[in-house]
């Protein structure tokens, strides 16, 4: 018997939602996440719990011993159950009983067996007791061990039920994976077309999750071969990504958020527009390929320490490795302050021309290498004006 030993499972919220839900008999059990990353050994996030008893009757066991319920996916077989402030997502035992891509007619069940044979990949269809012992309905413990990504059951069904499992597939390769099963590899090929119907939002939501893990070049690798990361990420070119991760760990990147370098990397056309990035995201990625088109200094002047951080590390992985010192040559760019302001040009100038005088002498300052002093800059804005 595998048994899972877990800091959650001392959750004194967490033992009574699942006491409360298994008073009269009912089966109540964590799932899902929680149980494979604490067998990993991985961090968990979230800790959502599957039981026997129907919506209805989850609802009422709950509140029978005094908890808090929230219907937040009540169509989907899902409440949440409120504990110590917290909430849990209790989804009951479903079975399909006819499935049309993303929707599903199902039926409540109280077995384990058709629950599991739902869910997307074995390593996801692990269940656990409240005292750790760990179900295995579809054998999905030999498949974490040898960290082997597989779908529940024949994968091309799996992913006609839901397309987007094809991203989740690659991300949990990126995330879990060391090995990825032929057959799945395959289904995914042939059935990439699927994602055409999958919203943007959903599918920017995949690719954010997949760059973020400490190393997605592999699982990306292979999105490419199979033709799904030119599919959702047309233009993308993942050639230096191993190269790149490679270069993160050598250099560190501090606070630095992963997934917007690795795609600003990539390069894909029109990346907001492919992912649904949000305006501050896709501002991240307009600076970050603007600093790439400039010295290191010059960009953290202009577009920001972080932009230019980033644009050295795509550099890097590209072949273009930093000068000894680089950091210190961003916080140098960053820290310059250009000593002309409007009112220095005035009266002399004013409306568009003191607006083009102030940006001819900041691009010079900046060429310069931030060294021209006020007096030369003063020349240089009222130099062509003098001219004119």
């Amino acid at each position: 018997m595998t048994r899972l030993t877990a800091p959650f499972l001392d959750d004194p919220a967490l033992k009574q939602v699942l006491a409360a839900l298994s008073a009269e008999g009912a089966q109540a059990l964590i799932v899902g996440g929680a149980v494979r990353n604490a067998l990993l050994g991985e961090p968990v996030a979230d800790v959502d719990i599957s039981t026997s008893a129907p919506p209805a009757e989850a609802i009422r066991l709950a509140e029978a011993a005094g908890l808090r319920t929230v219907p937040t996916g009540i169509e989907h077989g899902t409440v949440t159950v409120i504990a110590d402030g917290r909430g849990f997502e209790v989804t009951s035992f479903r079975r399909d009983v006819e499935t049309f891509g993303r929707r599903a007619v199902v039926a409540y069940s109280n077995r384990i067996e058709d629950d599991a044979h739902r869910r997307d990949f074995t390593m996801n269809a692990l269940y656990a007791t409240g005292s750790g012992e760990v179900l295995d309905p579809v054998g999905g413990l030999p498949d974490l061990a040898a960290r082997r990504l597989r779908f529940v059951g024949d994968p091309r069904a799996r992913i006609a039920e839901d397309y987007l499992r094809i991203l989740r597939f690659f991300r949990l390769l990126a995330w879990y994976g060391r090995e990825a099963e032929l057959h799945a590899l395959a289904a995914c090929r042939e059935l990439r077309e699927g994602l055409t119907g999958i919203s943007r939002e959903r599918i920017g939501h995949e690719i954010r999750k997949l760059l973020d893990a400490p190393d997605p070049s592999r699982a990306v690798a292979l999105m490419a071969e199979a033709g799904v990361l030119p599919l959702v990420l047309p233009g993308a070119d993942a050639g230096d990504l191993p190269e790149l991760v490679e270069i993160e760990q050598e250099f560190g990147t501090g606070a630095l958020p992963r997934w917007p370098r690795r795609l600003a990397l990539l390069a894909p056309r029109d990346a907001a527009g492919a992912l649904r990035l949000s305006r501050e995201e896709a501002r991240v990625q307009d600076h970050i390929a603007a600093a790439l088109a400039l010295p290191a200094p010059a960009a953290a002047y202009r577009l920001g320490r972080a932009a230019a951080a980033q644009s050295v590390l795509i550099r890097a992985a590209r072949g273009d490795r930093p000068a000894f010192g680089w950091c210190h040559e961003l916080a140098r760019g960053a820290e310059a302050k250009f000593p002309l302001t409007a009112r220095d040009l005035m009266p002399e100038l004013s409306g568009p021309a003191l607006g083009e005088a102030l940006r001819r002498a900041e691009d010079a300052f900046v060429a310069s290498d931030f060294t021209l002093p006020r007096e030369a800059l003063l020349r240089i804005a009222l130099q062509q004006e003098a001219r004119a």
